[in-house]
């Protein structure tokens, strides 16, 4: 007995997964390099066999230029997609290195210069893995998953795909960005803030104190207990930037 597969099947299931491979490899939180290639390849085909079969009969001819077009146009969707997730999630990291800055952990790198930029990111990498940790807890990756399968309906393989909106989506993510590392981080920001303005004021005062002797560890001792405070607040966060993301990704397919 031979089996048979239905034409276009494979074409379909090629495209498709070349689509979701290039969404892992920039889409938080499956774009870490704690998650193995070969993991993330067959992510890709969990995530594309599914949809094979509503796929197959929107194919492009197989014509060899025309399937590396439409090989090219999955690149482009699956990485302008899981670019556009990724930047809504840097928000996140993004408050943890405001932190580093106000807090003075960035001073790190003055210690050790030989040190990487990003190795010097105490709290950003912190967040950044809490955030990575959470969305798996709280189910909310399956969310992004799911906002991404969407596309497959929204945008066949032999369909066009809108650069313009992405545009727009995009520079509307960087605001985005900004706006929740402000969030996440801005009352903490603040206290630091008014902590240095504190340590000024009293080195006018009382000089012979040295107080800003005492200011740097004084920093980082409250800069821990507003992180560790905040840490309760931040599941919440990372849902509700997880449900922007899905928005922001359906908005791209025009869903």
């Amino acid at each position: 007995m031979e089996a048979q597969l239905a034409p276009g099947t494979l074409t379909a299931f090629l495209l498709a997964g070349i689509r979701a491979i290039a969404w892992l490899l920039i889409a938080p939180p499956f774009n870490g390099r704690s998650i193995p290639g070969t993991v993330k390849a067959l992510l890709g085909v969990a995530i594309a066999l599914p949809m094979v079969p509503k796929l197959s009969a929107n194919v492009p001819s197989a014509e060899t230029w025309a399937l590396a077009v439409s090989a090219a146009e999955q690149v482009v969707v699956g990485a302008g997609l899981g670019f556009l997730t990724a930047i809504i999630f840097a928000g996140v990291q993004a408050a943890g290195d405001l932190l580093d800055v106000f807090g003075g952990f960035s001073l790190a790198a003055a210690y050790d210069p030989l040190s990487l930029a990003g190795n010097a990111a105490v709290l950003g990498r912190f967040y950044g893995l809490t955030a990575t940790a959470l969305m798996f807890a709280t189910d909310a990756h399956q969310l992004v998953i799911r906002g991404f399968t969407l596309s497959y309906d929204a945008i066949p393989l032999n369909g066009a795909f809108s650069l313009q909106r992405l545009s727009d989506l995009l520079t509307s993510g960087l605001g985005r960005l900004f706006m929740s590392a402000v969030l996440i981080a801005g009352p903490m920001v603040v206290v630091l803030f008014c902590a240095d303005i504190g340590l000024g004021l009293l080195n006018r005062i009382a000089p012979a104190l040295n107080p800003f002797a005492i200011g740097f560890p004084a920093k980082v001792a409250l800069t821990l207990v507003m992180v560790g405070m905040a840490l309760t607040l931040l599941p919440q966060a990372v849902h509700s930037i997880a449900e922007e993301a899905t928005n922001a990704v359906l908005k791209a397919i025009g869903r």
